[in-house]
């Protein structure tokens, strides 16, 4: 049943939000400031409002046939149909289901939303998958004993049963990094402690689409000596009074003609400083106060959070290759042996990301608790291998395309009585209109050249973690003994 095409109605039998559900969540007193402006809700910055637009249409999406399968699931449990965000996938099968959720946002966004609605779940996920390990963990302060494991199922169930969309931020905002204890004063804190729930203080950094969500998710990533209260882990709504989004600048077009501008057009995920401001986390929304045997688990936690990104860029890397193909068609370069091989590194580049997708979802185990978990080697080598080259595959993109990113020139102009004609008689491609070759370079300008495209790929490349400390995680994570076994066995070794 679950691979069947199906259209779907909002009903009592559906766990599922419409987009104008989705839309009607988020007004809801959230505060937001942007270039200093304090926003009356989400929908008063173009740029946002453009972004929410882009995602209402993936929820409105789980209600047509020919997305339904790579976009929900039935659950069992509760006996409704709901969102794949959420699904934990405990067989292959249902792994490679959840993937396709992954395909669906990562192309609905072109993948510049770098968390995308279903990301930010794959946390909780994670956080579930590490189960066995919070049922024994202890609350370090005596006034709040949450029960975590039970927080952690508990909100799994919530997210699945609702359909939430959810943010999450384990950086700290950048600042002094000469020592530990300088960015101390930013960690998020315990302030307050009653029975009931805990105040915290504190901020979280690039807290992408948190301005367009129900929820953030939230801990400090782990440092030496790091005092109990600021071992903290949970989840709360937006809108919890002392919760302040700062956004970056917003460098989308929104309104623009989607001729001009065809991702840019659609807005984007905006980026946040979340600061905390003595803000209550209820006692039941506590995943981890204080005890020492869960600090540090976030980088297990991840683990499908990063297969997430490595199959977003896999796909990325598909409309690459796409576009490539493309321009050498309607510029007519194809059959030159340097543009051959232009696009042939293209090609190794998404067929690379693939294999390893591929290779993490074939070696994958099962958690304690029944969820499947990719090969985590595999992942993070991807992970490495992406960041070392997608430089590269942006500037070879870039060179097919030639002047055609630079010399453009609008639908405005090509629809001028006065100057018009000379370009639809001087631009034309191979078998293609002046207007018709524009578009495409429109479409490439945007993913990869314009103010949004440089600010995606900075992300990229900051989200993926710096390579040296990727490179100590592939050696801390990867077991040679086999392999070691084996070379003493060729070569007669007896130590």
């Amino acid at each position: 049943m679950d691979g069947a095409p199906r259209k779907l109605q909002p009903s009592s039998a559906s766990a599922l939000k419409t987009g104008e559900e989705y839309k009607a969540s988020l007004d809801d007193g959230r505060q937001i400031w942007v270039n200093g402006r304090k926003l009356a809700n989400v929908f008063d910055e173009p740029a946002l409002a453009a972004g929410v637009d882009l995602m209402a249409s993936m929820f409105d999406d789980q209600f047509k046939p020919e997305y339904a399968h790579a976009t929900t699931t039935f659950d069992e449990k509760l006996g409704k149909t709901v969102g794949r965000s959420w699904q934990e996938p405990k067989t292959p099968e249902e792994m490679v289901n959840r993937r396709k959720m992954i395909e669906y946002t990562a192309e609905k966004t072109a993948g510049t939303f770098g968390r995308p609605p279903d990301l930010a779940p794959t946390i909780a996920i994670g956080i579930a998958s590490l189960l066995d390990r919070f049922k024994g963990a202890k609350s370090a302060f005596d006034e709040c004993k949450p029960d975590f494991a039970e927080n952690v199922a508990r909100y799994i169930e919530y997210g699945r049963a609702n359909t939430i969309t959810a943010a999450e931020s384990l950086t700290g905002p950048q600042n002094d990094r000469s020592h530990p204890q300088a960015q101390w004063a930013s960690l998020l804190r315990v302030k307050k402690v009653a029975k009931e729930g805990v105040w915290i203080s504190g901020a979280k950094s690039v807290g992408s689409v948190a301005a367009q969500s129900n929820e953030i998710i939230f801990t400090n990533l782990g440092y030496p000596d790091t005092p109990p209260e600021a071992k903290i882990w949970g989840a709360v709504p937006i809108n919890t009074p002392g919760i302040k989004l700062i956004s970056r600048e917003m460098l989308s077009n929104p309104g623009a003609d989607p001729f001009d501008h065809p991702i840019n057009c659609k807005g984007e995920e905006a980026d946040q400083l979340v600061v905390f401001d003595n803000v209550f986390v209820p006692k039941e929304r506590i995943f981890n106060l204080g005890d020492s045997s869960l600090w540090g688990l976030a980088g297990e936690a991840t683990l499908w959070a990063h297969w997430h990104v490595l199959t977003r860029l896999m796909v990325k890397s598909e409309i690459y290759v796409g576009a490539a193909q493309l321009v050498t068609e309607v510029l007519g370069t194809g059959h030159f042996p340097g543009v051959q091989g232009t696009l042939g590194e293209i090609i190794e580049f998404n067929r690379a990301i693939r294999a390893f997708i591929l290779a993490a979802e074939a070696n994958a185990d099962q958690a304690p608790n029944g969820t499947m978990r990719p090969d985590v080697t595999m992942i993070t080598a991807g992970r490495l291998f992406t960041i070392r080259h997608y430089p590269t595959i942006v500037h070879q993109l870039q060179e097919i395309c030639g002047q055609g990113l630079v010399m453009r020139f609008g639908k405005n102009a090509f629809n001028n009585p006065d100057i018009g004609h000379h370009l639809h008689e001087l631009l034309p491609g191979k078998g293609v209109t002046g207007m018709q070759k524009e578009a495409l370079m429109n479409f490439i300008w945007d993913l990869t050249g314009s103010s949004h495209a440089g600010r995606v790929a900075l992300f990229e490349n900051v989200n993926a973690a710096p390579p040296p400390r990727l490179r100590e995680r592939l050696f801390r994570e990867f077991d040679r003994t086999e392999m070691v076994a084996r070379v003493k066995r060729m070569a007669n070794l007896d130590f």
